[in-house]
């Protein structure tokens, strides 16, 4: 073997020595971010579920409300008409 062959094998070794080395070194920060993707994501669904109880309960409150000023309405429109038939 040449010298040339020799460098080219040496070169080569090393390059791949670097991508396995890099591959191991990153798989870790890999199962990092995935494990606070994980977090995130726990997180996100409490929040959404929460979120979803106050929309419910506020959408209860608007009916509620919504009622009430339709029976005031019609409350008060008997009343004038009862004023008026007398």
């Amino acid at each position: 073997m040449s010298d040339g062959q020799i460098t080219a094998i040496i070169i080569v070794a090393i390059v791949m020595f670097a991508s396995v080395l890099k591959s191991a070194m990153g798989g870790g920060r890999a199962r990092r971010r995935l494990r606070r993707d994980e977090e995130v994501t726990a997180q996100t669904t409490a929040e959404n579920a929460r979120l979803r109880d106050e929309v419910k309960q506020l959408k209860e409150r608007l009916h509620v409300l919504e009622r009430i000023t339709v029976e005031k309405e019609n409350t008060l429109s008997r009343e004038i008409e009862d004023l008026r038939d007398r």
